[in-house]
């Protein structure tokens, strides 16, 4: 796939690397609240509904080259965006940032699998062993961090699953990324994503209204920085780079989010979190090398 950048602001790259340090942040921000993470999610999806109306071009609806299939595809996504939510958000209340966001950085090798059967791709074999050392790197961060995991099984079990999920809602939005506009989709799925966890806070009986300003406060950040700024950028590079490029950036998460750890939480930087994170970013930096080696190739011809 040949990036198209035509219609970014910026150059993909770029809005890829805002929306990663964007999504870095929501871990540590999840983990200073004592907030349910349920309620927290619905506010951040609902939140950035509202923010991002004014801006949806609504004369484009009719017009839009979308069957029966296409809207459920639509639909799906959003229903896996609120479960990864629901699923991710909670396991940072039973397990620790690397931990988590490690089991997180799976999601590049679920989306290939899952792009190979569903669009076709087939990767190269240097994209593969850049990805492969990308991946390494994050295995041994939770090396270091696996006494903890051991303890915390339902944690990394939940992260896990929200990995999944959130793997399925990529390649969902990939299929439809070039029939309907970002910004029209990106709305649609956040307010579907955030029904999924307004009917489980209604099922648990968690309060909707009942939190201080602080906590409102804690919401609306939530809805700006990690959501817009880095959920509707992701949507937005699907149709340019592909849901497989796009996973591969976040596979720099879990190191911008334990180094942040470190910073704001006090959590500890060990030495194979240290040594995992920079073949991480080096794995990293060989794949989108890698990449624009195969778009330079193409332009050629």
């Amino acid at each position: 796939m040949k990036i198209n950048q035509s219609s970014l602001p910026f150059h993909p790259y770029i809005l890829l690397l805002i929306s990663i340090l964007s999504v870095s942040i929501s871990s540590i921000m999840i983990k200073s609240s004592d907030t349910p993470t349920s309620v927290a999610g619905m506010y951040r999806l609902y939140m950035s509904v509202l923010i991002m109306l004014p801006f949806v071009p609504w004369k484009m609806f009719r017009s839009l080259e979308m069957n029966k299939k296409d809207w459920s595809t639509v639909f799906i996504a959003g229903l896996f965006l609120g479960l990864y939510f629901l699923f991710w958000m909670e396991s940072l209340v039973y397990t620790s940032v690397a931990s988590s966001m490690v089991i997180l950085s799976l999601q590049p090798l679920f989306v290939m699998m899952g792009s190979y059967f569903m669009f076709r791709e087939r990767a190269n074999i240097l994209t593969i062993l850049c990805l492969i050392a990308a991946l390494v790197g994050s295995i041994v961060i939770a090396w270091g961090d696996i006494g903890i995991s051991r303890e915390a099984l339902i944690g990394d079990g939940l992260s896990l699953v929200g990995t999944i999920l959130v793997s399925a809602y990529m390649l969902a939005g990939q299929k439809v990324s070039h029939k309907i506009n970002a910004n029209l989709y990106s709305v649609i799925v956040f307010f579907i994503g955030g029904s999924v966890m307004l009917v489980y806070n209604l099922l648990n009986h968690y309060s909707l209204i009942e939190y201080d300003s602080s906590d409102w406060m804690y919401f609306f950040l939530l809805a700006v920085i990690p959501t817009i700024f880095g959920q509707y950028i992701f949507n937005l590079l699907l149709k340019s780079m592909g849901a497989t490029t796009v996973s591969v950036g976040i596979i720099g998460e879990p190191v911008l989010a334990i180094i942040l750890a470190y910073l704001f939480l006090g959590e500890i930087i060990s030495a194979f979190q240290f040594i995992g994170g920079i073949m991480t970013l080096f794995g990293m930096g060989m794949y989108f090398w890698a990449k624009s080696l195969k778009y330079t190739t193409v332009a050629k011809y």
